[in-house]
């Protein structure tokens, strides 16, 4: 694990793309039991290197029922975006995930993490890579099915601030889902 690490590190494929250059934002170990997938870093997860060290992390670990030291200890929780490098601005917020992480890294380090029992899909392009034609119509019927997808993976909306219109439109997602997502999280890192 130590090498694919450092190899994700020294990752330069989609550097020409990067208008930050390459800073891979990723932690897991073999003794994870919970991966969250997300999309990509934002700039200041990238300034950082720290995952989720914004406003969106502060409302996922809200969600998961968790405080930070239990979030960023990889040995119980993964942190495994679609993309690895902040990918840059576009018109309405960052530009979606690199294509080219996803397929060159998830399966080699999912083949080193066998005490995975849950993952996060966190957002659309996550939910579209990982479920494929059992994907929804629409990230809101993806996650509104959830219990569909359980036990191995559990759809999420992006944690964003820019999300609090869907969150209102939405309110059984917290009403509903949240608990039974903190009670999953109890169980799945009490587990032995």
């Amino acid at each position: 694990m130590d090498q694919l690490l450092k190899n994700i590190a020294d990752c330069t494929v989609c550097e020409t793309h990067l208008p930050l250059g390459p800073r891979p934002v990723v932690a897991a170990t073999p003794t994870s039991k919970i991966v969250i997938i997300g999309q990509a870093p934002g700039l200041k997860v990238h300034q950082t290197g720290i995952p989720f060290n914004d406003p969106s992390g502060d409302r996922l670990r809200d969600w998961m029922g968790i405080d930070n030291k239990v979030f960023y200890d990889a040995t119980k929780i993964a942190i495994i975006p679609m993309g690895f490098c902040y990918p840059g601005r576009g018109k309405s917020g960052d530009l979606p995930p690199r294509k080219e992480c996803a397929p060159l890294w998830h399966p080699l380090l999912f083949e080193m993490m066998p005490e995975v029992k849950l993952k996060l899909l966190v957002g659309q392009y996550a939910q579209k890579y990982y479920l494929k034609n059992n994907a929804k119509r629409n990230l809101t019927e993806t996650v509104r099915a959830y219990k569909e997808y359980l036990p191995n993976f559990l759809p999420l909306p992006h944690p964003s601030p820019r999300n609090n219109i869907w969150l209102k439109k939405n309110e059984w997602f917290e009403e509903d889902l949240i608990p039974e997502l903190r009670d999953i999280f109890k169980a799945t890192l009490t587990d032995s």
